[in-house]
């Protein structure tokens, strides 16, 4: 069914105007997005048979070579919904333009997971803290499976080193959704400790992230 065959308080830029964004179906959101359908489909169609396929979160997570194989989304129309799932991810990462003070792993959890929680390959980051426990900077050392030959310690306070910092954290995700330490991640966590110490940067924490949870090392007593 085309748009303009609507009555018009169904159609959904016009209930968005009328009522606001929050009482449009997801499927109304993403039509408003998308503008236009394909030859064969209306806009509406074609976000509830992306709908009827993914939930939004599956959907958020397709790469633009996924989305262009759905029948009707194209290169235009799978870089708008890229896009948008872009900006919500910011959104939920944004912070005002103050340096965070890390108390404990729960602050740093609550500013790290929107962005980490949902990433497909590990990342391993560093954050690097000033006196007084404020974030100065955050740096991903390494993308990929962890081993013994990407992680070294020397990247890690070059950095450290560079931005004058106090004392750091490390911070990596684990896709499964399980955040329980590897013995390679105890291992590395030992070998970095070891060196911040010697050259006066301690190590406060390592985190993990797995799915909505976290496993602090510094909780635990096992750094």
């Amino acid at each position: 069914m085309k748009i303009k065959s609507l009555p018009t308080n169904e159609r959904p830029r016009e209930k968005l105007i009328k009522y606001g964004p929050g009482k449009l179906t997801e499927s109304e959101l993403l039509a408003i997005i998308l503008r236009i359908g394909s030859k064969k489909e209306s806009v509406i169609e074609l976000a509830n048979k992306l709908f009827t396929k993914y939930n939004v979160k599956t959907l958020s997570r397709l790469n633009l070579s996924t989305l262009k194989k759905e029948f009707g989304i194209g290169e235009v129309k799978a870089c708008e919904i890229l896009a948008c799932f872009e900006l919500g991810r910011r959104l939920s990462a944004f912070k005002e333009d103050k340096k965070p003070i890390i108390s404990n792993a729960k602050d740093l959890v609550k500013i790290i997971l929107p962005e980490m929680s949902s990433l497909e390959k590990e990342h391993f980051k560093g954050i690097y803290l000033d006196s007084r426990m404020r974030i100065v900077k955050q740096e991903n050392i390494f993308i990929g499976s962890l081993n013994e030959s990407v992680v070294h310690p020397r990247d890690i306070f070059k950095i450290a080193l560079e931005e004058n910092a106090a004392a750091l954290i490390l911070v990596h995700n684990h896709p499964s959704g399980d955040p329980s330490p590897s013995n390679f991640d105890t291992k590395v966590t030992k070998e970095i400790a070891k060196s911040g110490r010697m050259l006066g940067i301690p190590v406060l924490d390592h985190v993990i992230i797995g799915g909505k949870t976290y496993f602090s090392f510094k909780e635990k007593g096992l750094i």
